[in-house]
């Protein structure tokens, strides 16, 4: 099965945080679509594309800005369905001409709920229970639609949060259907792609064959090392890359000394015991500890850890007989927020440190089959490869590990600290029932220190925060609701059990407009 035998559907990028949401929604009715950033699409790349149906991106900039982003004129002449989504929608307007505003009261941001106006079979399957929840995040709003276009729903900040000429199959709305937080989004897109006549034949499946011929084609003959950390996301690479190229593979798993307690061991014995793959337990605790000790600059903390992983890798590379090629769990959000994904005009949230803190000398090329997925479908194509759900549940953790999880300057006692406080944490949401419905948990230690009471006696130790959120692919999340009863129990036995936190904290940002990690 390849590419060209789907049913495509283009997404034109104008640079949203969340813009690959809107392509994982469309996989999730198994359509096949490509992201390219607008500064690329021209008419004549449209025609070579064939879409049956376009959809048009957020963005972070405003159309009323001279030279701001637009589509093709031609693409509207085109015959074709198009959905315009936020930004999306503020281009169509302005390009058909309809009229966008910016000023107090037409900003939105996060929930908000949208009333109907009209029916119309974009909106099958919605307002059967009242008004929609959906996630807005916009700063200009449409004032006056273009010709042809009516109203099917509002929001108290967006008079036009639903439009459409249902004569020329155009539709545009204010909202994101792509986040999780508009729960019905993905019957939004389900309908768009109906209307444009796809029949929905894209799978993990085909996924998983086609990352396989790439890797295959990328890497010939050569040898691969893959930077494993034991999470899902660089064991699911090493597997597939693996299934790939056979014994051109040897894993590197890299000890930086800022692991979860006891998480080095259950690494090693896992690969070790499960995976016929070569390993290299490579423990640079000290290298990495004696780096970062007095950093506080979290860009600098990553670009630090960027570069010490690849100087690890570099050196195995040359043991294992000179790897060509370095693999990596890369996803999806780990590129929207350090570079632009499709080289669209998207704004740099963090460096992470597998993509924007890499060092430009690097001499071997990158493996990255995961880069256009998220966390759920990268658990999705775990299974298709056959690990088993115990595994491809466990959740995240970041290939930094605790550095960016200790805010302010990085010394071992804080570490060791943090390293505590963490293990209670997980213990508690395990012993509660929680591990499951929660997507991420952990500890951050803060860079202040509180006055305390503790036997009588005056306590200065640090204060910490513990994270815990809800989401499905890491793009969107919100805190998970602990009661004041598990709160209260976790606080008490981190004070009591963890000697140098006196103080503890509960994180209830939501992403946006936090991010899950604080650094």
């Amino acid at each position: 099965m390849t590419e060209n035998s789907h049913d495509r559907l283009l997404i034109i990028d104008f640079g949203s945080q969340v813009t690959q949401l809107i392509a994982r929604r469309l996989r999730e009715s198994n359509i096949y679509c490509e992201i390219h950033p607008y500064n690329a699409v021209t008419a004549d790349s449209i025609r070579s594309f064939a879409p049956k149906a376009v959809i048009l991106s957020g963005g972070p900039a405003s159309v009323l800005t001279e030279n701001s982003p637009r589509a093709p004129q031609e693409l509207f002449d085109m015959g074709l369905p198009i959905l315009g989504v936020c930004y999306g929608q503020q281009v169509m307007m302005e390009q058909l001409g309809g009229k966008v505003e910016s000023g107090q009261g037409t900003a939105e941001f996060g929930r908000a709920y949208v009333a109907p106006k009209a029916d119309m079979p974009l909106l099958e399957g919605w307002f059967t229970d009242g008004d929609e929840q959906v996630w807005m995040s916009h700063g200009d709003h449409v004032s006056e639609l273009a010709d042809g276009f009516k109203v099917y729903g509002t929001s108290p900040n967006a008079p036009f949060a639903i439009t459409a000429d249902l004569r020329r199959n155009f539709f545009a709305v204010q909202f994101h259907p792509e986040v999780h937080h508009t729960p019905n989004g993905a019957r939004f897109y389900k309908n768009f792609t109906d209307l444009a006549g796809f029949t929905g034949d894209w799978t993990m499946d085909a996924y998983k064959d086609q990352a396989i011929a790439k890797i295959r084609a990328q890497v010939g003959t050569e040898k691969v090392i893959c930077g494993l950390s034991g999470g899902v996301d660089s064991s699911v690479a090493a597997v597939l890359i693996h299934e790939a190229i056979g014994d051109q593979l040897t894993c590197v798993f890299v000890d930086t000394g800022l692991m979860r307690e006891g998480e080095a061991d259950e690494v090693i014995a896992m690969f070790r015991d499960n995976y016929n793959i070569p390993l290299i337990h490579a423990d640079e605790s000290e290298l990495f500890l004696g780096e970062l000790d007095g950093q506080s600059d979290p860009e600098t903390k990553r670009k630090i850890i960027g570069k010490l992983f690849i100087d690890v890798f570099e050196k195995h590379a040359k043991s294992v007989g000179g790897a060509k090629f370095l693999a990596q769990g890369t996803l999806y959000p780990d590129v929207i927020e350090s570079v632009s994904f499709s080289g669209g005009p998207s704004v740099t949230i963090k460096s992470h440190h597998n993509v924007g803190g890499l060092p430009e000398r690097m001499d071997m090329q990158l493996v990255e089959p995961l880069r256009e997925l998220f966390k759920d479908e990268v658990r999705d194509l775990g299974r298709e490869l056959g690990l088993p759900d115990s595994f491809v549940g466990r959740h995240p953790f970041p290939g930094p590990g605790l550095a960016i999880r200790c805010p302010g300057e990085i010394t071992r006692p804080k570490i060791d600290i943090l390293r505590k406080a963490d293990v209670i944490f997980l213990d508690q949401i395990r012993k509660h029932g929680l591990y499951n419905d929660i997507w991420q948990a952990f500890v951050v230690i803060l860079p202040v220190r509180t006055v305390g009471v503790m036997g009588d006696n005056r306590t200065y130790d640090f204060a910490c925060a513990l994270r815990a959120v809800t989401s499905v692919d890491g793009m969107t999340a919100d805190y998970y609701p602990f009661t004041h009863e598990f709160l209260g129990e976790t606080a008490t036995r981190i004070i009591n059990e963890v000697e140098g936190i006196n103080r503890v904290t509960y994180d209830i940002t939501s992403k946006p407009p936090g991010t899950i990690e604080w650094e």
